[in-house]
């Protein structure tokens, strides 16, 4: 039995990257450590220019022994003061693949690892604060890259909150033994209830580091801005933040709790299949297995971390949430970037022998919306053809997508397009790839990881990444986001205006026309016919599709 079904592909090197106070109890002179006397104990941090960073702050008790995969339990206050001025701990996780990003150094891993990062401003009043969901594939990652540091977000007098979460089969196992523990007779989604957990810390005590507990906006790329979506989706996570950003997110199948569907094994049949490799016969077994052992061994037997539909934490499909209108009504930032598969080049299909070949395939294979098919991605240039193709399946029709359910649901929402270049990106073939907007929005050109572009150090690129600092931090304090060195930035409805992110942002409208129609179109028959996900596939490696239904007839629905 397979573990996960094709969108596993996606996942073997995708991302080879309130408080009752009035007031802050931010106690510190001018240049010293700061302490901060919250509901959930004393922390000692440290100053570091204008801001208070603290680090690797505990949010829950560790998910360990019998702990381990169960929901987070929430840390008794303690008493003393704790010194949280060190990087703390990553969830454990696989060793990454190298790739165009890879991280180069070894991080230090613990199963202990339910931490997170503040950084506030020394004078922060009642502050906007931005929560940050890191990347990853739900697999890789930690809150502690120093590309997350958070000093250019207290400079705009936003405080910012970098959270780790449970990855792998750690955070994301379903079985029927652990739905048996639990009382709503579910299991999976651990990594996402931990992120709830956060979101929860930061309601009770982020006022005491002078944060606004009731202006909240979560962010994150990738794997993050599908833990955003998950959290939009999560009648559990309702009520804990204002606003979301979503960046380079996707709209994937998940696997249902017991029910095989979309091509998608039932996740406990998944958590059985997994533990049989594993020579584990129950969950017993498995919690006596070291996590590193455990983690490397999941890995190995092909096991993909995944959302699971359980009725509780989420309870359908994202696009079915999302078109009955039963996600979180906040306003909404959502984008991808043009060059997305410039580093996941093993996502498109293989390279066609001919032009005609290539034609005759996507006839074959896409019916009555071919010709659409062909005009949006024509067989000149296949490479630039298949990279926009794959690209848009992925990221184009899930971002748009956001935007625009949740403006029918009378959200202001607002639409991007990432197109910045720069020579070393360039030259390696890499324009504006995937996470690629991540150093822009939090102004580390200093901290990238090894092997990524050079961003060079320039007044022009230091002007660009501050307009999108300006936008982020603006919609995190109001809605409204706008910057110094660029134009207001519009909703995206009624006019189907975007941000354009190219060399310098640009206000657009009408984006890429066709584009969302056609996918949707897809989507939707994928969706009837039921037999197939509607995930990664584009090309000659997608199903083929049934005609048009009642419901499918005319593109969005």
């Amino acid at each position: 039995m397979k573990l996960r079904s094709l969108s596993f592909a996606f996942f073997v090197g995708a991302y080879a990257l309130l408080c009752g106070c009035s007031d802050t109890s931010v106690v510190a002179a001018s240049g010293a450590a700061p302490v901060v006397n919250m509901p959930a104990g004393t922390v000692r941090g440290i100053r570091e220019g204008d801001a208070n960073v603290f680090r690797a702050i505990p949010y829950s008790l560790p998910p360990t022994g019998e702990r381990r995969w169960r929901p987070p339990a929430p840390m008794p206050r303690w008493s003393g003061e704790r010194a949280v001025q060190q990087a703390g701990a990553a969830c454990m996780q696989p060793a990454m693949a190298a790739g165009p990003y890879d991280r180069g150094t070894q991080m230090v891993m613990n199963e202990d690892c339910l931490t997170l990062d503040v950084t506030a401003p020394a004078d922060a009043r009642n502050a906007p604060v931005m929560v940050w969901i890191h990347g990853g594939t739900l697999i890789w990652g930690t809150a502690q890259s120093k590309m997350y540091d958070g000093r250019e977000f207290a400079k705009r007098g936003v405080v910012l909150v970098s959270i780790n979460y449970r990855l792998g089969v750690l955070g994301y196992l379903a079985h029927p033994e652990l739905s048996k523990e639990s009382a709503d007779d579910v299991s999976g989604n651990y990594g996402l209830l931990d992120q709830i957990a956060a979101l929860q810390w930061v309601r009770e005590n982020i006022a005491s580091f002078g944060g606004d507990a009731r202006n909240v906006t979560i962010f994150g790329e990738s794997a993050g801005a599908l833990s955003v979506e998950y959290l939009l989706a999560s009648p559990a996570a309702r009520g804990l933040f204002d606003r979301a950003i979503a960046q380079s997110g996707y709209l994937f199948t998940m696997p249902e709790l017991r029910n095989a569907r979309y091509e998608e094994q039932s996740a406990e049949s998944i958590g059985v299949a997994l533990a049989t490799k594993l020579g584990a016969p129950g969950i017993a077994k498995l919690r006596t297995m070291g996590a590193r052992e455990l983690v490397d061994a999941s890995a190995a037997a092909g096991y993909a971390p995944y959302g699971t539909i359980d009725g509780r934490v989420l309870p359908r499909q994202l696009v079915d949430t999302f078109d009955r209108g039963e996600q979180a009504p906040v306003p909404l930032m959502a984008g991808f970037t043009s060059g997305e598969i410039r580093s996941l080049r093993f996502l498109m299909p293989p390279a066609p022998a001919s032009a005609e070949t290539y034609a005759n395939e996507i006839k074959v294979r896409y019916g009555d919306l071919a010709d659409d098919y062909l005009r949006l991605y024509p067989p000149r240039d296949l490479e630039q053809t298949q990279l926009a193709a794959t690209r848009d399946v992925v990221f184009g029709w899930a971002a748009e997508r956001l935007v625009r359910t949740q403006a029918a649901i009378g959200q202001n929402a607002f639409l991007y397009y990432f197109d910045h270049d720069y020579p070393s990106a360039a030259a390696a073939d890499l324009t504006a790839f995937h996470a690629s907007e991540v150093p822009f929005v939090f102004g580390t050109f200093e901290h990238l990881p090894a092997g990524w572009p050079a961003i060079p150090d320039t007044t022009g690129e230091r002007q660009f990444a501050g307009a999108m600092l300006d936008y982020w931090t603006s919609f995190a304090r109001d809605g409204r986001p706008l910057a110094t060195n660029g134009p207001a930035w519009e909703a995206f409805a009624p006019n189907g205006t975007y941000m354009n992110l190219g060399e310098t942002p640009r206000l657009s409208k009408q984006f890429m026309p066709g584009m969302y129609e056609l996918h949707e179109q897809i989507m939707c028959r994928r969706r009837e016919a039921g037999a197939h996900s509607w995930n990664w596939r584009a090309g000659s490696i997608a199903p083929t599709i049934s005609g048009p239904t009642a419901q499918c007839s005319s593109g969005a629905r």
